[in-house]
């Protein structure tokens, strides 16, 4: 079986962070393990409280994953300090992690700063050119590229300032009412739109982890990134088709879903 590992916050309600990651790695055949960044008290509706890991133990988190079960992927989500994206990036050079997808989290979808400007140095220097792709969405997209995005020829030069920047692949995700259902992927100058139709559910709390997971599971099992790209898109359009309701707790994982995005069970 192919492993994968979640480097990312811990969701009280199960619907995002390392437990969207966990159930998405397991829908898709691939073995999980998870470095827990931080604590959340939090449901849909906000946070009310965050413990942050030490760095130490963080770093022992990670020492114990990569020295007996090595990943072959690892994703990283929800990391709030400068201190802890340190320690991941030092990781991740030490054992030599591959096929990495960094989901660069600094905006909440309400358009909140979730990290300091310290923070956002440290994850621009350190973390983001060990990606193999990273999946920003529009608002963290415009922090990446210093630019603001109003288009789809916006979102095209945003990615390619970011992937030219970090050398790395970029899905640009749309959303923010703007190509609410259309991602676009630039990967060694090559840019590629992955349409879809808006569906309208309004149960999308962790369809970022959810997405960014599935991403890092194909790339496990040998896929190469558009072919990653395009099955995550349709696993995740599957969920939100199904009108699951991925925000009482649920997460869009709770219910299984084959590769092609068809309920399975």
């Amino acid at each position: 079986m192919k492993t994968a590992l979640t480097i990312a916050g811990s969701d009280s309600s199960g619907g995002a962070g390392i437990q969207a990651d966990i159930k998405t790695m397991t829908a898709h055949g691939v073995y999980a393990m998870s470095a827990v960044t931080a604590l959340t008290a939090q449901n849909t509706t906000g946070v009310t409280d965050i413990l942050e890991s030490t760095p130490e133990f963080l770093a022992h988190q990670l020492d114990a994953v990569f020295e007996d079960i090595f990943p072959d992927a690892v994703k990283t989500g929800m990391v709030s300090s400068s201190a802890l994206i340190g320690v991941i990036a030092r990781k991740l050079r030490q054992y030599g992690a591959k096929h990495i997808v960094v989901d660069p989290v600094m905006v909440a979808t309400s358009g909140a700063k979730l990290l300091q400007n310290e923070a956002v140095a440290a994850l621009e220097e350190e973390l983001l050119p060990l990606a193999q792709v990273l999946t920003p969405n529009i608002p963290e997209a415009e922090i990446l590229a210093q630019m603001s995005i109003s288009t789809p020829e916006d979102m095209e030069r945003a990615a390619q300032a970011i992937g030219r920047r970090y050398g790395c692949a970029v899905l640009c995700k749309g959303g923010h009412h703007l190509n609410d259902a259309n991602d676009l992927l630039w990967q060694d100058g090559q840019v590629r739109w992955f349409l879809g139709k808006r569906i309208n559910n309004p149960n999308t709390h962790g369809t970022g982890c959810t997405l960014s997971s599935a991403i890092a599971s194909n790339l496990a099992k040998g896929q190469d990134l558009p072919q990653a790209v395009e099955n995550a898109k349709a696993y995740l359009s599957g969920a939100l088709g199904a009108m699951l309701d991925l925000g009482r707790g649920s997460g869009p994982m709770n219910h299984a879903f084959d590769i092609g995005g068809r309920f399975a069970q």
